[in-house]
């Protein structure tokens, strides 16, 4: 268990997370049930050490929530509204909530701690959702995968962290060639689309996308895919490990 303060932690900075991942034809986002107030949700996120870099400290939240080491993982932007927590909704509900969790650790200075003013670097990771072993925090009372189009309401700004984070992912998508970090080892050219289709929420003529994505000159064509019928199997790809 964490004890939490400025003796170890930098004091008013924090990292929020958006771990995407994909899964029939969706685009998901793995987020926290609040165990304070009701029915509020949070992105996975935690504090920085004065031990650790700040990427060193992003790295670390993912594993502890997601059991994962080799993280796709990107910066994207600083959140540091100065009204972003202490003018909260849910300010208060926390306050007087952690004391009833446990009075003796979340003392009154505990608590001004965790609900003070603090600047938030958001990152997002892109992981193979299958592979996800989820692991609470302290402060969560579950962890789920939801669709992007069906986000509960979340404490804070969280939901507009979650929303430039979607932002950055699509911006991002082609230029970093990371929508791989998605996918299986091999897949269809057609489960590449439904991967973009899913991202940018609209569809593409098949017969262009297609052809952008082998211009990009990434992709190693392998076998096709049995299916049954030869004339027809769709042929299989893999990303060129030269091009990661």
């Amino acid at each position: 268990m964490q004890e939490l303060g400025d003796e170890k932690y930098i004091s008013h900075l924090s990292i929020d997370c958006v771990i995407f991942g994909y899964e029939a034809k969706a685009l998901k986002v793995l987020i926290a049930k609040f165990k304070f107030g009701e029915g509020v949700f949070a992105l996975p996120g935690g504090y920085i050490r004065k031990t650790e870099g700040i990427d060193q400290a992003a790295s670390r939240i993912l594993r502890e929530r997601t059991g994962l080491t080799d993280i796709y993982l990107e910066q994207y932007r600083v959140f540091g509204d100065e009204n972003r927590i202490i003018k909260s909704k849910y300010r208060e509900t926390i306050q007087s909530q952690l004391q009833r969790f446990d009075h003796q650790r979340f003392d009154t200075g505990v608590v001004e701690w965790l609900t003070s003013r603090f600047i938030s670097i958001g990152y997002y990771a892109l992981v193979d959702l299958t592979k996800v072993n989820p692991q609470c925090g302290e402060f969560d009372e579950y962890l789920e995968w939801r669709n992007i189009e069906d986000i509960p309401e979340m404490i804070h700004d969280h939901g507009e962290i979650l929303e430039y984070g979607w932002q950055a992912l699509r911006q991002n998508l082609d230029q970093k060639l990371i929508a791989f970090n998605l996918l299986p080892e091999t897949f269809t050219m057609r489960e590449v689309q439904e991967l973009y289709e899913a991202v940018y929420h609209r569809s593409f003529p098949i017969n262009n996308f297609q052809k952008k994505i082998l211009d990009l000159g990434v992709l190693e064509r392998l076998h096709k895919k049995y299916t049954g019928a030869a004339n027809t199997a769709p042929y299989l790809y893999r990303f060129k490990k030269s091009s990661q």
